[in-house]
């Protein structure tokens, strides 16, 4: 069940637009029930459409309730997000810290993430209905976020703890020795031949060259690309010379 038990619960939203955008980064992060706290807002607006783009199914299978207990009357877990302090804020955690505990709490029952209204937050009430509470690192200049950009984050770190998703494979295998070695002769000459460097320093210049390359990882196609680079390079100071033109002497 996982992310299809949580529940992202807005309390009295105050614009459209910001409605429309929770929707869109519930899409993005798997998740799909959507509560409305007495919203201010008009969720059926041209507005709130245009925010959600392709998440208008969660707009419009949104649920409506008239005060937070009846929002997360079947929710065990209530996890409500404050950015002001206060007696009984203490027990805050950060949405990466919580993230475990609301994902198993989600695997056997309903999880619900509440959000305050942009003009004023969660009140005492509200937070007293809260089991957990969530607070979101930001700059102590201006601590508050705005109601899409909070809700985005606290579901990126449920969606990133669920572990599912992974970057894909390079598409070829990182390049053998031989075929960097390969590569190497072949800058070589070709630094030679355009006049970059003299072959009293070469040895030298190559050094450099192969700490710039063993940064990283060089795939079998970053490899073959480089040796064409060099290739043509050869090539085109050939028909220079060929031509009768001539190159620059080497500055290094």
């Amino acid at each position: 069940m996982g992310l299809k038990n949580i529940r992202v619960v807005l309390v009295h939203p105050l614009y459209a637009s910001n409605v429309g955008a929770v929707c869109r980064a519930m899409k993005n992060m798997g998740l799909g029930d959507l509560a409305l706290v007495a919203p201010r807002a008009d969720a059926r607006s041209a507005d709130a459409r245009m925010w959600a783009c392709h998440a208008a199914n969660i707009l419009n299978q949104r649920h409506e309730f008239p005060t937070l207990a009846a929002a997360v009357a079947d929710c065990g877990l209530v996890a409500g997000t404050t950015a002001r302090p206060g007696l009984y804020r203490g027990h805050i955690r950060t949405p990466r810290e919580w993230a475990p505990r609301l994902l198993a709490a989600a695997r056997t029952g309903r999880v619900a993430l509440v959000f305050g209204p942009e003009d004023t937050g969660l009140t005492n009430d509200e937070i007293a209905l809260c089991t957990q509470l969530i607070r979101i690192p930001s700059s102590p200049r201006y601590a508050s976020l705005n109601l899409s950009h909070a809700a985005m984050v606290v579901c990126y770190e449920l969606y990133a703890a669920t572990h599912r998703f992974r970057l894909p494979p390079e598409r070829t295998p990182e390049a053998p020795g031989g075929m960097r070695e390969q590569m190497f002769r072949m800058w070589r000459q070709a630094l030679l031949d355009i006049g970059f460097m003299e072959e009293p320093k070469a040895d030298h210049m190559m050094l450099g060259l192969r700490r710039i390359f063993s940064r990283g990882p060089l795939s079998e196609n970053d490899v073959r690309i480089l040796i064409g680079i060099a290739r043509q390079t050869q090539w085109c100071a050939g028909e220079m010379r060929r031509r009768g033109g001539t190159l620059p002497p080497a500055k290094n």
